[in-house]
């Protein structure tokens, strides 16, 4: 089963240009079977997602992407905003009391230097972002993200071999062409968030870059 795990749409995540309605038929043509609608730091309305679900027939989870202190995390399980989200710490905590799963989106981000590299920048890079003291919060690691370089995925990945973490994907779409690039297949057959969160902390899953 093919679910996009990192999507968001407009108005809510102000920088999209795509409706729930478009995501959706989007995602359905490009072949897969899912999305979790993770706008910044904003929950969708569980019955809202129903409803588009329903309306679609198609598998419509409602998720957050969280911008806090140490990057921005996927999360799967939480239902409401609270301050001190942006405390990774004081956000873990609510994962854990909620019983919900968090992955760390593009990991790359803010440890891949942008300018030509040799293996001592990516090494160092890497010693960087291996600190990062959310990841020990999280079940995975973005590494097959739709909006991403392939130098910079695979930076993502170097990352996640040196933590021993398991990996996900995701299309971070925010267009259309960008919709479907990225997803995890998981083993398992996946219809609420209760049964993502399960699959999610078994492990039973791998990133696919459809591109």
């Amino acid at each position: 089963m093919l679910i996009d795990l990192h999507a968001h749409t407009n108005p809510i995540s102000w920088d999209s240009r795509l409706s729930p309605d478009e995501l959706i038929d989007l995602e359905k043509e490009a072949g897969l079977n899912g999305v979790c609608l993770t706008e910044h730091d904003y929950f969708w309305d569980v019955e809202e997602c129903a409803a588009l679900a329903k309306k679609h027939d198609f598998v419509v989870l409602p998720a957050i992407e969280v911008n806090t202190e140490n990057g921005h995390m996927l999360v799967y399980g939480l239902t409401k905003y609270k301050f001190g989200m942006h405390r990774v710490e004081q956000l873990a905590a609510m994962v854990e009391e909620e019983g919900a799963a968090m992955v760390a989106a593009h990991p790359y981000r803010r440890y891949m230097p942008w300018y030509e590299l040799d293996e001592a920048d990516l090494l160092r890079g890497l010693e960087r972002a291996a600190a990062n003291p959310a990841y020990k919060h999280c079940v995975a690691l973005e590494t097959a993200h739709g909006r991403g370089a392939p130098q910079q995925n695979e930076f993502s990945e170097r990352l996640r071999q040196t933590l021993g973490m398991a990996a996900t994907g995701g299309s971070d779409a925010h267009q259309p062409d960008q919709v479907g690039h990225c997803a995890t297949r998981f083993e398992r057959q996946i219809a609420s968030i209760a049964e993502l969160i399960t699959e999610l902390k078994a492990g039973r899953f791998e990133p696919v870059d459809r591109r």
